[in-house]
């Protein structure tokens, strides 16, 4: 069984909470924490009857981990299953994509990554809006004078209908600032890719600058239709991937190049960041309170805090907390979607 060291704490943890001579309490209590997956209940079972047999147990080295493959389904002009089994693959793709929403993003395998990308292609993220200077005609809404009089002398001064009108709407801008240095490789190419998502869904209210040791704008490049061109464009630009972390000194040169004028005003801005930094603290909470003082809204997604008993105690984190409207999770494809849900509410 592939029991991780969080999983052995948690199982200390409730074996103190239990008498150790009850071994029903005990056996749950294993059961419980241990087991991550169904296959685990009859190794749990055969190792806990083992454990207590008069025998002394037997030695057995331990072999390589014999990986796992992704259950994914094929679709369906792909010809399907073989047919054996007996199973749906329509509802084993399903059953698959929803697992797959769940997970870490800098767990997954290559498979699952491959299934991950066809996800993220479908997405249709709406952009968020707001309400407009002008007024548009409408069926609903306040009485428009100007257009009640216009009714009027078309047809003769006889009172045919009432024009109303409201409020117009329009784009609100939605500014990605993704954090490239090397404790974030793992989540970069998926972060991106929803980057990429969101700004083929609204190309002229979408602005995407990545963080590392450099501060690099890359929405031009992922304006591109196909994400593997995209994304190539993207790496090519950013020359900093996998490197260190500067946030304060990224982020006041985003401020004073792009932010203070006007791509930060009035926008929904989104820091995928952990939070270490190697700079200086105070800098970074000193431009997070001029990015906030700009911005509509700030929400800051970790994806560590996705993760049970996470502490927000990185020295970045406790530094922009006080300037940022939410900490969220950003460590999986629905943690992404509820930072989108947060940015339709700002619009």
């Amino acid at each position: 069984m592939a029991c991780d060291p969080a999983r052995v704490q948690a199982f200390l943890a409730a074996a103190e909470h239990v008498e150790l001579a009850d071994r029903s309490a005990l056996y749950w209590a294993g059961r419980v924490t241990l087991c991550a997956d169904p296959d685990d209940v009859p190794r749990y079972d055969a190792a806990f009857a083992l454990w207590f047999r008069a025998e002394p147990l037997p030695v057995e080295q331990p072999g390589p981990p014999v990986p796992r493959p992704a259950r994914i389904a094929p679709l369906a002009e792909d010809g399907g299953e073989d047919g054996e089994g007996g199973g749906d693959p329509l509802a084993a793709a399903a059953s698959d994509a929803e697992r797959l929403r769940e997970r870490d993003l800098g767990d997954l395998g290559e498979a699952e990554r491959e299934h991950l990308r066809r996800m993220l292609a479908v997405l249709r993220p709406d952009p968020p809006s707001r309400a407009a200077l002008r007024r548009r005609r409408s069926r609903r809404g306040e009485l428009d004078p100007r257009g009640t009089l216009r009714e009027l002398l078309r047809s003769g001064g006889e009172p045919v209908r009432f024009a109303r009108r409201s409020t117009a709407r329009r784009p609100r801008r939605v500014v990605l600032l993704v954090d490239v240095s090397g404790s974030m490789t793992p989540y970069a190419d998926a972060l991106l890719r929803f980057a990429h998502v969101v700004v083929r869904r609204a190309p002229m209210s979408t602005e995407v600058f990545t963080l590392g040791t450099r501060m690099t704008r890359v929405s031009r490049q992922l304006r591109q239709r196909d994400p593997e061109a995209a994304l190539a464009a993207a790496s090519r630009a950013v020359p900093d991937f996998s490197g260190g972390t500067r946030l304060g000194e990224t982020l006041r040169a985003f401020l004073d190049r792009w932010g203070q004028r006007g791509v930060a005003r009035g926008a929904a801005v989104v820091v995928f960041s952990d939070g270490w930094e190697r700079g200086d603290t105070a800098l970074l909470a000193e431009q997070l309170h001029r990015l906030r003082r700009l911005a509509r809204g700030v929400v800051w997604a970790n994806p560590h805090a996705g993760h049970s008993g996470y502490q927000p105690v990185q020295s970045g984190i406790v530094a922009a907390l006080p300037h940022v409207d939410r900490l969220v999770a950003g460590h999986s494809l629905r943690s992404l979607e509820d930072v989108w849900s947060w940015v339709r509410r700002t619009g």
